[in-house]
């Protein structure tokens, strides 16, 4: 069955690919050297072409190493929503042979705190909207620096090379209002602004990053509840974002639309690393907004597009969306969660699309699984890509099952990160070696067909699934028993028309506080502690909730309950 998936092998590509040793900074300084007056990033009206991108890098990167105490394999923390600034912050990060630590920018300061306190970043990155959030770690010391950046500085021209579709028609999308607002005051932040950083233009020392050094410390959370740091190097995600350019048979015409979150690996990797090793174009948007993605797609020709399932539900339910020019639209790619077959029977039909689903996992920089392009299924996860080996195994004893059964999936590949974050009982839970080999337990339920196709059925671990983002109840639970009004709490993922799946949470409510609490407030009072994803849409109280023998709460049980009734 290892064998079964190379019958539907794109043609002319081979079973495993050389892996680049070099930086990802590296695909930077080449599209610069090859493309320089080529357009890398459309910003609303601004253009900034590949050689002013690089100079932008470089001197933050100087910055950072001669200002800013940034050394070698330093944790550097990114809170932002996408914009140049996130791209150019990045790459100076690398740049400087040090570690990015993208962050959620819906994350509360509590999450916050701990991205800081578990990575040990003492500097950040931060939009200016943002950075209020993070100035009482400066006050108490446990950040030094915060670089603030402003969005409307890339605005009109800004800092890049010039203005986007002069001449062309609908040249004037205008940016919401928290996109153009001004610089602020940032003397009650002790921030850093970003002109006067860049202004420095200190040069930056020599860069000797390679393939194996740590480069990426993104976040993603366990069954035990605490957000997990995924150890990442240039090259596990060098081999992830090659692959997919070469399995996709992208070019640096390519131009893509890079509106799924930059901090998120399905962003990072689609929109930014992958148009930078082509030497292409993106255009960014910070937040989703259908309408103005449309308009923005059909200005600038976008023939690529990778986003979560829910964003192209939503894009193409617009009434008037025929009435945009899509038609260089070649390549519609995601994953995070299944699409619907309705949806992907109407784009086959009606635009001649097809939706090219893969699959991935923050530990496996996004791209492990792919379905061919020649030879796509539907509802179906594709197949192992180059070198990457995954197997069905059995949750309990990790042995293989037989072909055709459901099973946990195993996967190993060059794209896998090094482990957790200082965290080796997590890596113990999450590795095992099978015939001599280490793999990674995904924590997917699922079977392979005959034809070495993979499909999802299932999650072993309890996650739910919004939008594409990863809530875990644990978590949400650990934060809802702060509430003084909350005995017990058990959340569960409910279906959701939009999200897929939403959040629910039963409560228990302490005897004192039962006259008095009302659902709505527990949902504010949710949201104002956690990331809008992770918050309660929906709360229920209840009288009881059922346990175990062992005192347990069943929570399988409420779930299948509440997606009976949904």
């Amino acid at each position: 069955m290892q064998e079964a998936h190379f019958r539907v092998w794109p043609k002319g590509l081979p079973a495993h690919i050389s892996q680049p040793r070099s930086s990802l900074y590296f695909n930077l300084e080449a599209s610069a050297t090859r493309y320089p007056d080529k357009p890398a990033i459309v910003f609303y009206d601004t253009v900034l072409d590949y050689a002013r991108l690089k100079r932008e890098v470089d001197a933050m990167a100087g910055y950072l190493q001669q200002c800013a105490g940034v050394k070698a394999g330093d944790r550097v923390l990114l809170l932002s929503q996408n914009c140049p600034q996130f791209i150019i912050a990045y790459y100076a990060v690398l740049r400087a042979d040090a570690v990015v630590v993208p962050v959620n920018a819906m994350s509360a300061q509590d999450e916050l705190a701990h991205y800081l306190q578990d990575s040990g970043a003492r500097v950040a990155f931060a939009a200016q909207e943002l950075a209020p959030r993070l100035a009482s770690f400066v006050e108490d010391g446990r950040l030094e620096r915060i670089i603030v950046h402003t969005y409307s500085d890339y605005l009109g021209g800004g800092t890049g090379a010039g203005k986007a579709g002069e001449g062309c028609e609908g040249a004037d999308i205008a940016p919401p209002d928290w996109i153009a607002a001004p610089r602020g005051s940032l003397h009650s932040l002790g921030g850093v602004p970003w002109y006067g950083a860049m202004a420095v233009n200190a040069p930056p020392l020599p860069h000797k990053a390679r393939a194996g050094d740590l480069c990426l410390l993104p976040y993603t959370s366990g069954t035990t509840g605490r957000p997990k740091g995924c150890r990442h190097t240039h090259g596990t995600l060098g081999a992830a974002v090659t692959g997919s350019a070469l399995w996709r048979g992208l070019t640096a015409e390519a131009v893509i639309m890079g509106v799924a979150p930059l901090f998120h690996l399905l962003g990072m990797q689609n929109c930014m690393n992958l148009p930078i090793l082509l030497g292409a174009t993106v255009v960014l948007l910070p937040r989703w907004d259908r309408q103005v993605a449309a308009q923005l797609m059909a200005r600038h020709r976008v023939s690529v597009w990778a986003a979560p399932p829910a964003m192209v539900v939503d894009f193409f339910a617009q009434p008037d969306i025929q009435s945009y020019d899509l038609s260089r639209l070649a390549l519609l790619c995601g994953g995070g969660a299944p699409m619907p077959e309705a949806v992907s029977a109407m784009l086959s039909e009606r635009y001649g699309i097809v939706f090219n689903e893969a699959y991935g996992l923050t530990e496996t920089a996004s791209f492990l699984h792919c379905n061919p392009m020649h030879r796509n299924k539907r509802q179906c996860i594709g197949v192992p890509t180059f070198g990457v080996e995954t197997r069905v195994v059995d949750p309990s004893t990790l042995q293989e099952v037989a072909a055709g059964e459901v099973g946990e999936l195993v996967s190993r590949g060059a794209q896998l990160m090094l482990g957790y974050w200082n965290n080796p009982a997590a890596d113990d839970e999450s590795f095992f070696m099978l015939d001599g080999q280490r793999y990674f337990r995904t924590g997917d339920l699922g079977r392979v067909d005959e034809d070495g196709y993979f499909f999802i059925t299932d999650r072993l671990k309890r996650m739910i699934n919004a939008s594409g983002y990863k809530v875990w109840p644990a978590e949400v639970e650990n934060t809802l028993y702060e509430h003084p009004a909350v005995h017990e709490a058990c959340v569960i993922g409910v279906p959701d028309a939009c999200r897929g799946e939403t959040v629910k949470a039963l409560l228990v409510l302490r005897p004192e506080a039962r006259d008095g609490a009302r659902e709505e407030e527990v949902i504010a009072w949710a949201r104002a502690r956690m990331a809008a994803y992770k918050a309660p849409r929906i709360v229920q109280f209840v009288e009881a909730l059922p346990k175990s023998s062992t005192g347990k709460i069943l929570w399988r049980q409420l779930q299948e309950a509440g997606r009976e009734t949904a």
